[in-house]
Protein backbone atom coordinates (compact mmCIF):
# COMPACT_ATOMS: atom_id res chain seq x y z
CA UNK A 1 0.00 0.00 0.00
CA UNK A 2 1.30 3.03 -0.99
CA UNK A 3 1.86 6.21 1.96
CA UNK A 4 1.43 9.78 1.33
CA UNK A 5 4.32 11.67 1.76
CA UNK A 6 4.03 14.84 4.00
CA UNK A 7 4.17 17.51 1.79
CA UNK A 8 7.66 19.38 2.46
CA UNK A 9 8.73 22.30 0.48
CA UNK A 10 12.62 22.15 -0.39
CA UNK A 11 14.81 25.30 -2.53
CA UNK A 12 14.92 22.96 -4.91
CA UNK A 13 11.23 22.21 -5.27
CA UNK A 14 10.77 26.07 -5.11
CA UNK A 15 13.16 25.86 -7.98
CA UNK A 16 11.24 23.58 -9.83
CA UNK A 17 7.64 25.53 -8.82
CA UNK A 18 8.92 28.96 -10.65
CA UNK A 19 10.53 26.94 -13.44
CA UNK A 20 6.89 25.49 -14.23
CA UNK A 21 6.06 29.54 -14.81
CA UNK A 22 8.09 29.79 -18.00
CA UNK A 23 5.12 27.31 -19.17
CA UNK A 24 2.59 30.17 -17.99
CA UNK A 25 5.36 33.27 -19.75
CA UNK A 26 2.84 32.84 -23.46
CA UNK A 27 -0.36 33.18 -21.42
CA UNK A 28 1.88 36.37 -19.73
CA UNK A 29 -1.08 39.22 -20.18
CA UNK A 30 -4.12 36.87 -19.18
CA UNK A 31 -2.29 36.31 -15.89
CA UNK A 32 -1.46 39.58 -14.87
CA UNK A 33 -5.60 40.68 -15.92
CA UNK A 34 -6.32 37.62 -13.70
CA UNK A 35 -4.04 39.04 -10.85
CA UNK A 36 -5.56 43.11 -10.75
CA UNK A 37 -9.05 41.54 -11.27
CA UNK A 38 -8.03 39.45 -8.09
CA UNK A 39 -7.01 41.98 -6.33
CA UNK A 40 -9.81 44.88 -7.37
CA UNK A 41 -12.57 42.12 -6.26
CA UNK A 42 -10.69 41.16 -3.20
CA UNK A 43 -10.53 44.84 -2.08
CA UNK A 44 -14.03 45.36 -3.01
CA UNK A 45 -15.21 42.28 -1.24
CA UNK A 46 -14.13 44.32 2.03
CA UNK A 47 -16.29 47.27 1.37
CA UNK A 48 -19.26 44.67 2.41
CA UNK A 49 -18.94 44.52 5.92
CA UNK A 50 -18.09 48.35 6.77
CA UNK A 51 -21.06 48.84 4.44
CA UNK A 52 -23.65 46.94 6.33
CA UNK A 53 -22.16 48.72 9.72
CA UNK A 54 -22.78 52.02 8.11
CA UNK A 55 -25.76 50.81 7.04
CA UNK A 56 -26.94 49.51 11.09
CA UNK A 57 -25.28 52.92 12.25
CA UNK A 58 -27.82 54.62 9.44
CA UNK A 59 -30.62 52.98 10.77
CA UNK A 60 -29.98 54.05 14.33
CA UNK A 61 -29.68 57.58 13.01
CA UNK A 62 -25.69 57.75 13.50
CA UNK A 63 -24.19 57.31 10.29
CA UNK A 64 -21.22 58.99 9.24
CA UNK A 65 -22.12 59.51 5.76
CA UNK A 66 -25.02 61.60 4.30
CA UNK A 67 -26.75 58.22 3.01
CA UNK A 68 -30.26 56.77 3.86
CA UNK A 69 -30.76 52.39 4.25
CA UNK A 70 -32.42 52.83 0.89
CA UNK A 71 -28.65 54.18 -0.52
CA UNK A 72 -27.19 51.32 1.14
CA UNK A 73 -29.36 49.07 -0.76
CA UNK A 74 -28.30 50.13 -3.97
CA UNK A 75 -24.61 50.40 -3.16
CA UNK A 76 -24.76 46.89 -2.33
CA UNK A 77 -26.09 45.78 -5.55
CA UNK A 78 -24.05 48.12 -7.40
CA UNK A 79 -21.18 45.65 -5.45
CA UNK A 80 -22.42 42.58 -5.91
CA UNK A 81 -22.66 43.24 -9.84
CA UNK A 82 -18.80 44.33 -10.16
CA UNK A 83 -18.33 41.65 -7.57
CA UNK A 84 -19.55 38.66 -9.97
CA UNK A 85 -18.41 40.31 -13.03
CA UNK A 86 -14.89 40.56 -11.68
CA UNK A 87 -15.37 36.64 -10.48
CA UNK A 88 -16.36 35.42 -14.10
CA UNK A 89 -13.50 37.30 -16.07
CA UNK A 90 -11.05 36.35 -12.79
CA UNK A 91 -11.84 32.91 -13.48
CA UNK A 92 -11.67 32.63 -16.89
CA UNK A 93 -8.28 34.61 -17.06
CA UNK A 94 -6.79 31.86 -14.82
CA UNK A 95 -8.62 28.98 -16.49
CA UNK A 96 -6.96 30.26 -19.79
CA UNK A 97 -3.28 30.11 -18.19
CA UNK A 98 -3.72 26.63 -16.17
CA UNK A 99 -5.06 24.80 -18.57
CA UNK A 100 -3.08 25.81 -22.09
CA UNK A 101 -0.27 26.24 -19.43
CA UNK A 102 -0.41 22.66 -18.12
CA UNK A 103 -1.72 21.14 -21.85
CA UNK A 104 1.99 22.47 -22.66
CA UNK A 105 3.68 20.73 -19.71
CA UNK A 106 2.01 17.61 -20.15
CA UNK A 107 3.04 17.55 -24.24
CA UNK A 108 6.66 18.17 -23.17
CA UNK A 109 6.58 15.70 -20.26
CA UNK A 110 5.18 12.66 -22.52
CA UNK A 111 7.95 13.65 -25.17
CA UNK A 112 10.64 13.53 -23.24
CA UNK A 113 9.58 10.15 -21.41
CA UNK A 114 8.85 8.95 -25.06
CA UNK A 115 12.37 10.22 -25.90
CA UNK A 116 13.99 8.36 -23.20
CA UNK A 117 16.73 5.11 -23.18
CA UNK A 118 14.87 1.92 -22.21
CA UNK A 119 16.80 1.79 -18.82
CA UNK A 120 14.23 4.67 -17.90
CA UNK A 121 11.13 2.49 -18.53
CA UNK A 122 12.89 -0.27 -16.73
CA UNK A 123 13.34 1.75 -13.55
CA UNK A 124 10.59 2.94 -13.39
CA UNK A 125 6.93 1.38 -12.94
CA UNK A 126 4.33 2.14 -15.52
CA UNK A 127 1.59 3.51 -12.99
CA UNK A 128 4.62 5.81 -11.67
CA UNK A 129 5.43 7.56 -15.22
CA UNK A 130 1.13 7.98 -15.75
CA UNK A 131 1.03 9.57 -12.47
CA UNK A 132 3.54 12.05 -13.27
CA UNK A 133 1.36 13.21 -16.38
CA UNK A 134 -2.11 13.22 -14.72
CA UNK A 135 -1.98 13.43 -10.89
CA UNK A 136 0.94 15.84 -10.37
CA UNK A 137 -0.04 18.06 -13.89
CA UNK A 138 -3.42 17.98 -12.23
CA UNK A 139 -1.81 18.98 -9.28
CA UNK A 140 -0.24 22.09 -10.53
CA UNK A 141 -2.97 22.77 -12.50
CA UNK A 142 -5.28 23.20 -9.62
CA UNK A 143 -2.42 25.27 -8.10
CA UNK A 144 -2.81 27.63 -10.75
CA UNK A 145 -6.31 27.63 -11.84
CA UNK A 146 -7.30 27.97 -8.24
CA UNK A 147 -5.47 27.57 -4.96
CA UNK A 148 -2.54 29.90 -5.66
CA UNK A 149 -5.45 32.64 -6.63
CA UNK A 150 -7.18 32.09 -3.39
CA UNK A 151 -3.71 31.99 -1.63
CA UNK A 152 -3.18 35.72 -2.69
CA UNK A 153 -7.00 36.72 -2.39
CA UNK A 154 -6.27 35.09 0.75
CA UNK A 155 -3.51 37.85 1.63
CA UNK A 156 -5.14 40.63 0.21
CA UNK A 157 -8.23 39.97 2.80
CA UNK A 158 -6.21 39.55 5.42
CA UNK A 159 -3.68 43.03 5.13
CA UNK A 160 -6.85 44.65 4.05
CA UNK A 161 -9.09 43.58 7.09
CA UNK A 162 -6.71 43.97 9.61
CA UNK A 163 -6.01 47.76 8.09
CA UNK A 164 -9.87 48.31 8.25
CA UNK A 165 -10.18 47.08 12.10
CA UNK A 166 -6.69 49.48 13.23
CA UNK A 167 -8.86 52.25 11.98
CA UNK A 168 -12.11 51.40 12.45
CA UNK A 169 -11.63 50.14 16.14
CA UNK A 170 -8.04 49.91 17.55
CA UNK A 171 -8.46 49.04 20.95
CA UNK A 172 -11.13 46.25 20.21
CA UNK A 173 -8.91 45.01 17.52
CA UNK A 174 -5.45 44.89 19.44
CA UNK A 175 -7.72 42.56 21.52
CA UNK A 176 -8.67 40.07 18.53
CA UNK A 177 -5.03 40.19 17.19
CA UNK A 178 -3.66 39.13 20.85
CA UNK A 179 -6.03 36.27 21.09
CA UNK A 180 -7.97 35.30 17.93
CA UNK A 181 -4.93 34.17 15.52
CA UNK A 182 -3.72 32.14 18.28
CA UNK A 183 -6.87 30.47 18.71
CA UNK A 184 -7.12 29.77 14.65
CA UNK A 185 -4.03 28.42 14.61
CA UNK A 186 -4.28 26.41 17.35
CA UNK A 187 -7.57 24.83 15.61
CA UNK A 188 -5.20 24.29 11.96
CA UNK A 189 -2.67 22.25 13.64
CA UNK A 190 -5.62 19.99 15.37
CA UNK A 191 -7.51 19.91 12.08
CA UNK A 192 -3.99 18.89 10.76
CA UNK A 193 -3.36 15.87 12.87
CA UNK A 194 -7.42 15.21 12.66
CA UNK A 195 -6.39 14.61 8.49
CA UNK A 196 -3.45 12.97 9.54
CA UNK A 197 -5.29 10.10 11.21
CA UNK A 198 -8.13 10.29 9.06
CA UNK A 199 -5.59 9.43 6.19
CA UNK A 200 -4.43 6.48 8.37
CA UNK A 201 -7.84 5.32 8.32
CA UNK A 202 -8.50 5.90 4.66
CA UNK A 203 -4.99 4.11 4.19
CA UNK A 204 -6.69 1.12 6.42
CA UNK A 205 -9.81 0.40 4.68
CA UNK A 206 -8.02 0.60 1.22
CA UNK A 207 -5.82 -2.04 2.59
CA UNK A 208 -9.44 -4.15 3.72
CA UNK A 209 -10.33 -3.72 0.42
CA UNK A 210 -7.31 -4.82 -1.44
CA UNK A 211 -7.16 -8.14 0.76
CA UNK A 212 -11.03 -8.91 -0.52
CA UNK A 213 -9.56 -7.73 -4.28
CA UNK A 214 -7.08 -10.23 -4.05
CA UNK A 215 -9.38 -13.09 -2.70
CA UNK A 216 -12.00 -12.44 -5.77
CA UNK A 217 -9.36 -12.71 -8.34
CA UNK A 218 -7.82 -15.49 -7.11
CA UNK A 219 -10.98 -17.21 -6.14
CA UNK A 220 -9.93 -20.63 -7.94
CA UNK A 221 -6.35 -20.24 -6.15
CA UNK A 222 -8.18 -20.17 -2.82
CA UNK A 223 -10.49 -22.92 -3.41
CA UNK A 224 -7.82 -25.34 -4.70
CA UNK A 225 -5.85 -24.50 -1.78
CA UNK A 226 -9.02 -24.48 0.60
CA UNK A 227 -7.67 -21.70 1.75
CA UNK A 228 -10.99 -20.28 2.88
CA UNK A 229 -10.75 -19.66 6.20
CA UNK A 230 -7.13 -18.06 5.75
CA UNK A 231 -8.75 -15.30 3.65
CA UNK A 232 -11.58 -14.46 6.27
CA UNK A 233 -8.90 -14.38 8.91
CA UNK A 234 -6.73 -11.95 6.91
CA UNK A 235 -9.73 -9.98 6.08
CA UNK A 236 -11.26 -10.33 9.34
CA UNK A 237 -8.01 -8.82 11.27
CA UNK A 238 -8.06 -5.94 8.67
CA UNK A 239 -11.80 -4.82 9.38
CA UNK A 240 -10.33 -4.77 13.40
CA UNK A 241 -7.49 -2.58 12.46
CA UNK A 242 -9.68 0.13 10.61
CA UNK A 243 -12.23 -0.68 13.50
CA UNK A 244 -9.20 0.37 16.48
CA UNK A 245 -8.60 3.51 13.79
CA UNK A 246 -12.00 4.57 13.55
CA UNK A 247 -12.27 4.48 17.20
CA UNK A 248 -8.97 6.53 17.57
CA UNK A 249 -10.06 8.89 14.91
CA UNK A 250 -14.08 9.49 16.78
CA UNK A 251 -11.99 10.20 20.24
CA UNK A 252 -9.82 13.16 18.59
CA UNK A 253 -12.89 14.36 16.61
CA UNK A 254 -14.91 13.97 19.91
CA UNK A 255 -11.69 16.63 21.29
CA UNK A 256 -11.83 19.05 18.57
CA UNK A 257 -15.20 19.96 18.98
CA UNK A 258 -15.25 20.38 22.82
CA UNK A 259 -11.78 22.84 21.44
CA UNK A 260 -14.38 24.27 19.18
CA UNK A 261 -17.37 24.90 21.00
CA UNK A 262 -15.38 26.21 24.34
CA UNK A 263 -12.18 27.55 23.02
CA UNK A 264 -12.68 28.79 19.27
CA UNK A 265 -16.55 30.11 19.77
CA UNK A 266 -15.28 31.07 23.95
CA UNK A 267 -13.03 33.67 21.99
CA UNK A 268 -15.63 35.04 19.59
CA UNK A 269 -17.90 35.66 22.68
CA UNK A 270 -15.47 36.83 24.43
CA UNK A 271 -14.72 39.61 22.11
CA UNK A 272 -17.85 40.39 21.23
CA UNK A 273 -18.58 40.79 24.82
CA UNK A 274 -15.76 43.48 25.17
CA UNK A 275 -17.53 45.37 21.76
CA UNK A 276 -21.01 44.73 24.08
CA UNK A 277 -19.43 47.10 26.89
CA UNK A 278 -17.83 49.29 24.68
CA UNK A 279 -21.16 49.88 23.07
CA UNK A 280 -23.02 50.20 26.24
CA UNK A 281 -20.09 53.04 27.13
CA UNK A 282 -20.71 55.14 24.52
CA UNK A 283 -16.86 54.08 23.14
CA UNK A 284 -18.12 52.04 19.97
CA UNK A 285 -21.32 52.57 17.96
CA UNK A 286 -23.48 49.79 17.20
CA UNK A 287 -22.87 49.48 13.88
CA UNK A 288 -19.36 49.52 14.10
CA UNK A 289 -19.48 46.01 16.38
CA UNK A 290 -21.40 45.15 13.70
CA UNK A 291 -18.81 45.26 11.32
CA UNK A 292 -16.11 44.41 13.80
CA UNK A 293 -17.98 40.77 14.30
CA UNK A 294 -18.14 40.56 10.39
CA UNK A 295 -14.32 41.51 9.64
CA UNK A 296 -13.07 39.29 12.41
CA UNK A 297 -14.65 35.95 10.58
CA UNK A 298 -13.56 36.75 7.34
CA UNK A 299 -10.04 37.19 9.16
CA UNK A 300 -10.30 34.07 10.66
CA UNK A 301 -11.08 32.36 7.95
CA UNK A 302 -8.39 33.77 6.13
CA UNK A 303 -6.13 32.50 8.74
CA UNK A 304 -7.53 29.19 8.09
CA UNK A 305 -7.25 29.39 4.63
CA UNK A 306 -3.91 29.98 3.93
CA UNK A 307 -3.15 27.00 6.43
CA UNK A 308 -4.78 24.95 4.01
CA UNK A 309 -3.46 26.28 1.37
CA UNK A 310 -0.06 26.26 2.43
CA UNK A 311 -0.42 22.33 2.32
CA UNK A 312 -2.15 22.55 -1.35
CA UNK A 313 0.90 24.46 -2.27
CA UNK A 314 3.49 22.21 -0.67
CA UNK A 315 1.77 19.38 -2.50
CA UNK A 316 1.94 21.19 -5.99
CA UNK A 317 5.42 22.12 -5.36
CA UNK A 318 6.39 18.57 -4.38
CA UNK A 319 4.64 17.58 -7.92
CA UNK A 320 6.80 20.45 -9.96
CA UNK A 321 9.48 18.96 -8.53
CA UNK A 322 8.93 15.08 -9.94
CA UNK A 323 7.58 16.70 -13.12
CA UNK A 324 11.08 19.04 -13.55
CA UNK A 325 13.41 15.69 -12.94
CA UNK A 326 12.05 14.19 -16.31
CA UNK A 327 11.70 17.61 -18.00
CA UNK A 328 15.53 18.21 -17.33
CA UNK A 329 16.37 14.22 -18.09
CA UNK A 330 18.76 13.61 -20.84
CA UNK A 331 17.03 11.29 -23.27
CA UNK A 332 18.99 9.25 -26.60
CA UNK A 333 16.54 10.97 -28.85
CA UNK A 334 17.03 15.04 -28.84
CA UNK A 335 14.43 16.26 -30.75
CA UNK A 336 10.82 14.77 -31.74
CA UNK A 337 10.07 15.33 -34.92
CA UNK A 338 8.97 13.04 -38.50
CA UNK A 339 11.63 11.85 -40.11
CA UNK A 340 11.89 13.61 -43.37
CA UNK A 341 12.87 12.41 -47.03
CA UNK A 342 12.86 8.31 -48.13
CA UNK A 343 15.14 6.23 -46.06
CA UNK A 344 18.78 5.50 -47.64
CA UNK A 345 18.76 1.82 -48.32
CA UNK A 346 21.04 -0.44 -46.48
CA UNK A 347 22.16 -3.89 -47.53
CA UNK A 348 22.29 -5.51 -44.21
CA UNK A 349 25.84 -6.62 -43.47
CA UNK A 350 25.35 -6.86 -39.76
CA UNK A 351 29.03 -7.51 -37.62
CA UNK A 352 29.87 -8.08 -33.84
CA UNK A 353 33.70 -7.52 -32.76
CA UNK A 354 34.85 -9.10 -29.53
CA UNK A 355 31.54 -7.46 -28.14
CA UNK A 356 31.29 -7.47 -23.94
CA UNK A 357 28.06 -6.32 -22.14
CA UNK A 358 27.02 -6.45 -18.63
CA UNK A 359 23.25 -4.87 -17.54
CA UNK A 360 23.70 -1.02 -15.87
CA UNK A 361 24.13 -2.07 -11.94
CA UNK A 362 25.16 -5.42 -12.43
CA UNK A 363 28.57 -5.10 -13.99
CA UNK A 364 29.89 -7.89 -11.87
CA UNK A 365 27.52 -10.42 -14.14
CA UNK A 366 28.70 -10.37 -17.60
CA UNK A 367 25.81 -11.23 -19.60
CA UNK A 368 27.86 -10.96 -23.49
CA UNK A 369 31.49 -12.12 -23.27
CA UNK A 370 33.82 -11.67 -26.59
CA UNK A 371 30.95 -12.09 -29.09
CA UNK A 372 31.74 -11.98 -32.19
CA UNK A 373 30.15 -12.90 -35.52
CA UNK A 374 29.39 -12.06 -39.07
CA UNK A 375 25.63 -11.77 -40.79
CA UNK A 376 25.85 -11.05 -44.74
CA UNK A 377 23.54 -9.66 -46.71
CA UNK A 378 19.94 -11.77 -47.17
CA UNK A 379 21.66 -14.28 -44.20
CA UNK A 380 19.09 -15.91 -42.22
CA UNK A 381 20.88 -16.26 -38.63
CA UNK A 382 19.61 -18.00 -35.86
CA UNK A 383 20.41 -17.64 -31.90
CA UNK A 384 19.71 -20.66 -29.80
CA UNK A 385 20.42 -21.20 -26.15
CA UNK A 386 18.71 -21.42 -22.79
CA UNK A 387 16.66 -19.01 -21.23
CA UNK A 388 19.62 -16.46 -20.11
CA UNK A 389 22.06 -16.90 -22.72
CA UNK A 390 22.14 -13.38 -24.14
CA UNK A 391 19.98 -14.44 -27.18
CA UNK A 392 17.80 -11.21 -26.41
CA UNK A 393 20.49 -9.22 -25.57
CA UNK A 394 21.95 -9.33 -28.97
CA UNK A 395 18.97 -8.13 -30.44
CA UNK A 396 19.00 -5.19 -27.72
CA UNK A 397 22.51 -3.84 -28.28
CA UNK A 398 21.04 -4.42 -32.53
CA UNK A 399 18.87 -1.42 -31.99
CA UNK A 400 21.17 0.68 -29.58
CA UNK A 401 18.91 -0.22 -26.49
CA UNK A 402 22.14 -0.49 -24.65
CA UNK A 403 25.79 0.03 -26.03
CA UNK A 404 27.97 -2.58 -25.67
CA UNK A 405 30.66 -1.91 -22.86
CA UNK A 406 33.58 -2.84 -24.86
CA UNK A 407 33.53 -4.13 -28.76
CA UNK A 408 32.14 -2.57 -31.61
CA UNK A 409 28.69 -3.27 -33.88
CA UNK A 410 29.12 -2.50 -37.02
CA UNK A 411 25.50 -2.20 -39.64
CA UNK A 412 27.09 -2.36 -43.60
CA UNK A 413 30.81 -1.26 -41.99
CA UNK A 414 29.51 1.53 -39.81
CA UNK A 415 29.63 1.59 -36.36
CA UNK A 416 25.62 1.31 -35.36
CA UNK A 417 26.76 4.54 -32.77
CA UNK A 418 27.18 6.85 -35.74
CA UNK A 419 23.60 6.31 -37.12
CA UNK A 420 20.87 8.34 -35.44
CA UNK A 421 19.46 6.08 -33.52
CA UNK A 422 15.71 6.56 -34.83
CA UNK A 423 17.91 6.39 -38.33
CA UNK A 424 19.37 2.91 -37.54
CA UNK A 425 16.01 1.45 -35.91
CA UNK A 426 14.14 2.64 -38.73
CA UNK A 427 16.12 -0.30 -40.48
CA UNK A 428 15.08 -3.19 -38.45
CA UNK A 429 11.32 -4.55 -37.72
CA UNK A 430 11.00 -6.71 -34.90
CA UNK A 431 7.89 -9.49 -34.69
CA UNK A 432 7.41 -11.16 -31.22
CA UNK A 433 6.63 -14.27 -29.39
CA UNK A 434 4.09 -12.14 -27.58
CA UNK A 435 2.60 -9.24 -29.96
CA UNK A 436 1.46 -6.29 -28.45
CA UNK A 437 -1.06 -4.35 -30.17
CA UNK A 438 -2.45 -0.98 -29.49
CA UNK A 439 -6.47 -1.03 -28.22
CA UNK A 440 -7.19 1.33 -31.95
CA UNK A 441 -8.39 -0.21 -35.38
CA UNK A 442 -6.64 -3.13 -37.53
CA UNK A 443 -5.87 -0.50 -39.83
CA UNK A 444 -4.76 1.25 -37.50
CA UNK A 445 -1.79 -1.18 -35.87
CA UNK A 446 -0.66 -2.29 -39.03
CA UNK A 447 -0.68 1.46 -40.49
CA UNK A 448 2.22 1.81 -37.14
CA UNK A 449 4.93 0.01 -39.59
CA UNK A 450 4.65 3.32 -41.90
CA UNK A 451 2.30 6.07 -40.69
CA UNK A 452 1.10 7.80 -43.52
CA UNK A 453 0.66 4.63 -45.93
CA UNK A 454 -2.34 4.55 -48.12
CA UNK A 455 -4.90 2.13 -48.02
CA UNK A 456 -3.61 0.57 -51.05
CA UNK A 457 -0.15 -0.21 -49.27
CA UNK A 458 -1.77 -0.85 -45.93
CA UNK A 459 -4.08 -3.89 -47.95
CA UNK A 460 -1.14 -5.44 -49.58
CA UNK A 461 0.82 -5.81 -46.89
CA UNK A 462 -2.16 -7.62 -44.97
CA UNK A 463 -1.86 -9.71 -47.92
CA UNK A 464 1.22 -11.06 -47.86
CA UNK A 465 0.95 -11.42 -44.09
CA UNK A 466 -2.80 -13.82 -44.81
CA UNK A 467 -4.48 -11.93 -42.49
CA UNK A 468 -6.88 -9.95 -45.44
CA UNK A 469 -9.24 -13.07 -45.66
CA UNK A 470 -9.87 -13.15 -41.87
CA UNK A 471 -10.00 -9.48 -41.74
CA UNK A 472 -12.37 -9.17 -44.87
CA UNK A 473 -15.11 -11.28 -42.72
CA UNK A 474 -15.27 -8.82 -40.13
CA UNK A 475 -18.33 -6.67 -40.55
CA UNK A 476 -15.92 -3.45 -39.96
CA UNK A 477 -12.98 -4.99 -41.93
CA UNK A 478 -10.00 -2.49 -41.66
CA UNK A 479 -12.26 -0.04 -39.03
CA UNK A 480 -12.73 -3.21 -36.69
CA UNK A 481 -11.85 -2.48 -32.93
CA UNK A 482 -8.89 -5.06 -32.17
CA UNK A 483 -9.56 -4.13 -27.99
CA UNK A 484 -7.10 -3.89 -24.93
CA UNK A 485 -3.10 -5.26 -26.62
CA UNK A 486 -5.45 -6.65 -29.26
CA UNK A 487 -7.92 -9.13 -26.46
CA UNK A 488 -10.67 -9.19 -29.41
CA UNK A 489 -8.73 -11.46 -31.86
CA UNK A 490 -6.78 -14.53 -31.64
CA UNK A 491 -2.84 -15.73 -30.76
CA UNK A 492 -2.55 -16.44 -34.56
CA UNK A 493 -4.70 -13.07 -36.35
CA UNK A 494 -2.60 -10.75 -33.81
CA UNK A 495 0.61 -12.66 -34.89
CA UNK A 496 -0.52 -11.77 -38.76
CA UNK A 497 -1.43 -8.23 -37.67
CA UNK A 498 2.27 -7.75 -36.72
CA UNK A 499 3.42 -9.36 -39.53
CA UNK A 500 1.67 -7.11 -41.67
CA UNK A 501 3.06 -4.26 -39.77
CA UNK A 502 6.46 -5.46 -40.48
CA UNK A 503 5.93 -5.73 -43.85
CA UNK A 504 4.63 -2.57 -44.37
CA UNK A 505 7.85 -1.06 -42.97
CA UNK A 506 9.93 -2.71 -45.48
CA UNK A 507 12.91 -3.47 -43.00
CA UNK A 508 16.08 -4.24 -44.46
CA UNK A 509 16.87 -6.49 -41.07
CA UNK A 510 14.10 -8.59 -39.96
CA UNK A 511 14.31 -9.86 -35.73
CA UNK A 512 12.01 -12.72 -35.16
CA UNK A 513 11.65 -13.57 -31.30
CA UNK A 514 10.43 -17.45 -32.44
CA UNK A 515 6.93 -15.70 -33.89
CA UNK A 516 5.02 -19.05 -33.94
CA UNK A 517 5.71 -21.28 -30.78
CA UNK A 518 3.11 -19.79 -28.83
CA UNK A 519 0.46 -20.93 -31.78
CA UNK A 520 -1.49 -23.76 -32.69
CA UNK A 521 -0.72 -26.03 -35.67
CA UNK A 522 -3.52 -24.19 -37.69
CA UNK A 523 -2.42 -21.10 -36.89
CA UNK A 524 1.54 -21.63 -37.09
CA UNK A 525 1.48 -23.00 -40.78
CA UNK A 526 -0.25 -19.67 -41.74
CA UNK A 527 1.99 -17.25 -40.26
CA UNK A 528 5.14 -19.55 -41.44
CA UNK A 529 3.40 -18.75 -44.95
CA UNK A 530 3.37 -15.45 -44.06
CA UNK A 531 6.65 -15.03 -42.25
CA UNK A 532 8.46 -16.38 -45.10
CA UNK A 533 6.69 -13.93 -47.46
CA UNK A 534 7.99 -10.94 -45.46
CA UNK A 535 11.88 -12.96 -45.25
CA UNK A 536 12.18 -13.02 -48.79
CA UNK A 537 15.30 -11.01 -49.51
CA UNK A 538 15.79 -9.71 -46.40
CA UNK A 539 18.83 -10.32 -43.63
CA UNK A 540 17.12 -11.78 -40.55
CA UNK A 541 17.76 -12.65 -36.82
CA UNK A 542 15.46 -15.42 -35.20
CA UNK A 543 15.81 -15.92 -32.09
CA UNK A 544 14.57 -19.50 -31.87
CA UNK A 545 13.30 -21.89 -29.02
CA UNK A 546 12.15 -24.46 -31.45
CA UNK A 547 14.83 -25.77 -33.47
CA UNK A 548 12.87 -27.55 -35.82
CA UNK A 549 12.28 -24.01 -36.92
CA UNK A 550 15.26 -23.23 -37.71
CA UNK A 551 16.49 -25.96 -39.65
CA UNK A 552 17.17 -24.03 -42.92
CA UNK A 553 18.64 -20.95 -41.34
CA UNK A 554 22.06 -19.83 -43.62
CA UNK A 555 24.13 -20.11 -39.89
CA UNK A 556 23.01 -21.32 -36.36
CA UNK A 557 24.88 -19.21 -33.49
CA UNK A 558 24.52 -21.33 -30.42
CA UNK A 559 24.92 -19.27 -26.78
CA UNK A 560 25.90 -20.70 -23.50
CA UNK A 561 26.48 -18.28 -20.76
CA UNK A 562 26.78 -15.07 -22.65
CA UNK A 563 29.40 -16.93 -25.21
CA UNK A 564 29.17 -18.40 -28.64
CA UNK A 565 30.21 -22.26 -28.37
CA UNK A 566 28.85 -23.28 -31.23
CA UNK A 567 28.49 -22.38 -35.25
CA UNK A 568 26.90 -23.42 -38.44
CA UNK A 569 24.06 -25.30 -39.95
CA UNK A 570 22.03 -27.75 -38.60
CA UNK A 571 22.97 -30.40 -40.83
CA UNK A 572 26.76 -29.67 -39.37
CA UNK A 573 25.31 -29.08 -35.44
CA UNK A 574 24.00 -31.94 -35.16
CA UNK A 575 26.74 -34.27 -35.97
CA UNK A 576 28.71 -32.15 -32.93
CA UNK A 577 28.71 -33.58 -29.81
CA UNK A 578 27.83 -29.95 -28.92
CA UNK A 579 25.03 -28.38 -27.20
CA UNK A 580 23.22 -27.94 -30.29
CA UNK A 581 22.72 -31.85 -30.66
CA UNK A 582 21.82 -31.81 -26.94
CA UNK A 583 19.04 -29.36 -27.02
CA UNK A 584 17.99 -30.83 -30.71
CA UNK A 585 17.95 -34.51 -28.61
CA UNK A 586 15.59 -33.23 -25.65
CA UNK A 587 13.44 -31.61 -28.06
CA UNK A 588 13.37 -34.09 -31.37
CA UNK A 589 13.36 -37.12 -29.39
Amino acid sequence: MLKKEKAKVSKEGLRSFFYIFRYIKPYGLQFAGGLFLLVLGSLLFMVFPGAAGEMANAAAGESRFDLSVSDYGWLFLIILVFQGSFSYFRTVLFAIVSEKGMADVRKDLFSKMMSQHLTFFEERRVGELTSRITADVEQLQSAFSVTLAEFLRQIVVLIAGVAILAWLTPSLSLIMLLTFPVIVLLALVFGRYIRRISRKRQDEIAGTNTIAEEAFQSFQVVKSFANEWFEALRYSKSVDEVVKVSLRYARIRGIFFVFIITILFGGIFFILWRGALMVESGEMQLGDLFSFIIYTGIIGGAIAGLGNMYTTLAGAVGASERVMEILKSKGEIMELKPQSGERAPIEGRLEFRAVNFSYPGRVNNPVLQSISFKVEKGEKVALVGVSGSGKSTIVKLMLRFYDPLSGSILLDGKQVSDFDVRTLRSFFALVPQEVILFGGTIKENIEYGRPGATQKEIREAAKLANALEFIDSFPDGMETIVGDRGVKLSGGQRQRIAIARAILKDPGILILDEATSSLDAGSEKVVQQALDNLLEGRTAIIIAHRLATIKNADKILVLESGQIVEQGRHEELILRDGLYKRLASLQFE
